[in-house]
This record gives structure tokens, sequence and C-alpha cells, in this order.
């Protein structure tokens, strides 16, 4: 008898603690998500008419859609893989114990903690039509260059994550090269192994899981880029750069509650759905090692 009131007043103690956590968890995420499918589903916020897959239909032939919908598919399948490799190529070199890895690892950490607006005003700075880059062009003689108006916005873009993310995976990398044990790495000398066999055959192998966080975090950033894209070009960029964020971000400026939210929840289906794909494959891929 003592033993379930003991448990039950645990119980209550137990809910008692997750009770602010689950209240706020239900205002600010579960309410939210529930309305704004809801407003997917009917033609208008306000005593709305259900019509199911209606808005999602329009919206898949809506050109401005489609348009960021490809950018946002571009850029996600150009700068992933870029930073998976070089933020494993830079771990692999600063992995030995070289004289300063602890000064090159700091730097590497610090576009984190480095304030988005900060980061902007310097890049606006370089890539300006009157900036850094431009005065270094026209001083060799060629006209200067709108970067934000041109295809090289794309990959002004680019080099914009690339710079703020690479830190976070080469640190990622890191712990994982020095969790994988150096005894491996003897064994396969003494068998006559190369350094490639030993990077395919081990460093890949253990690093399986490491790659794995790294690559979802990579895409998920892929989709916060739009801050930096923003500040930097504004609500309307030029097209190659025009992101899924800014549609959803112009939708909301016009009360466009329908577009907005069967946008967003397009956008969240394709990340579980990714996600989900790479659940499967590490977890056979760790049935494999195993």
């Amino acid at each position: 008898m003592r033993t379930e009131k003991l448990k039950t007043n645990n119980g209550c103690l137990a809910w008692l603690f997750l009770g602010p956590s689950l209240l706020g968890f239900s205002l600010f995420y579960l309410l939210p998500f529930v309305t704004g499918f809801y407003y997917s589903l009917v033609d208008s916020p306000i005593n709305g008419t259900f019509v199911g897959l209606h808005n999602y239909g329009a919206l898949l032939k809506n050109p401005s859609f489609l348009l960021a919908l490809a950018n946002t598919a571009k850029f996600t399948l150009i700068c992933v893989p870029l930073n998976m490799i070089l933020s494993l190529g830079v771990a692999l070199l600063l992995n030995p114990k070289i004289q300063g890895r602890n000064l090159f690892r700091t730097i590497m950490i610090t576009p984190l903690v480095v304030p988005v607006a900060s980061v902007v005003l310097v890049w606006q700075a370089f890539f300006d039509l009157n900036g850094v880059l431009n005065s270094l062009i026209h001083a060799l003689g060629y006209p200067p260059v709108d970067w934000m108006k041109t295809n090289w916005s794309r990959m002004v873009v680019l080099v914009v994550y690339l710079w703020k993310n690479i830190g976070y995976s080469v640190i990622m990398f890191l712990a994982g090269l020095q969790n994988i044990p150096a005894e491996y790495y003897e064994a396969a000398r003494i068998d006559g192994a190369s350094q490639p066999q030993e990077f395919f055959r081990i460093t890949l192998v253990y690093l399986t899981p490491t790659t794995f966080f790294v690559f979802v975090i990579s895409i998920i950033n892929s989709f916060k880029v739009f801050r930096e894209t923003y500040l930097i070009s504004g609500e309307y960029p030029y097209n190659s750069i025009y992101m899924l964020q800014h549609y959803m971000n112009n939708m909301f400026m016009a009360l466009d509650y329908q577009k907005l939210t069967s946008a967003a929840f397009i956008m969240a289906a394709f990340i579980v759905a990714v996600v989900l794909l790479l659940f499967i494959v590490e977890r056979k891929i760790t049935n494999l090692i195993n």
C-alpha cells in the first residue's frame, strides 16, 4: 500500500515538474502547428470553408513557389555535400598533433559566435557594388560586378553558408576522429594497408554516426541561410537566391495565410522525409558494421 502511494506521489511530482515545459510546448509549438495545418485546409482564416488539399494543389502551380522550391533544393544539393567534404578535409588536417592546432580550432569555431547582423555587414562591405571585391577588380582594369544582382549571387550565399557552418562541422568530425581507437590503424598498417584503405575501411566506417549527424545539421542549416540572404538582398532578391523562406515571408506580409501555411507544411514534410530516409540508411550501415 505504501509502495503504491509512493509511486502515485512520484507520478504527481513528475507531472508537476513537467507541467511548465508541457504548457510552453503546447502553447508555442503544438497549438500553432495545429492552427497552421487548419489554415492550410480552408479558404480563409476567418469563417473559412474546408477545401481539403486545394491550397496545396494551387501552390504547386504557383510560379513563385516553384522557383523558390527549385532554388532551395539546388542550394541544399550544392552546399551540403561541399560542407561535408570541406569540413571532413579540414578535420583530417587538424586531427594530428600539429603545432597551433588549438589556435586553428578556435578560428574555425569563431563564426558560430559572431552575430548575424555583424556577419551581414562584413559580407555587404565585401560584395557590394562599391565594396572591397569590386575595388580590387576595378584596380585590375575590369568593370565592377553587382554580385547580388547576377547569377553570382548564389555563389555569394554559398560562401556565406560555408563560412558560417564549416567550423561546427569540423569540430564534430574532430570529435568523431578522436573516438576511433588508434589500435585499428596500427593493426591495418601491420597488415600492409595503404592510407586510402585506412581512410575508406576504418575512418569513414567508424565516422558513420558523426557523418549522419553532421549531414542532418547541414541540411537544417541550409534552410537557415535565409537570414543572411534576406539581410543582404532584401525581400525580393535576385531570382537565383529567391528561397522558400522568402516566399513564406512575403506571404506573411501579404496576410495570405493559406499559401504561407501550405508552403510551410510542404517544406516541413520534405525535411522530415529526408531525415527519416537518412535514419534508415544510417541504421542499415550501423547494422552492417556491427
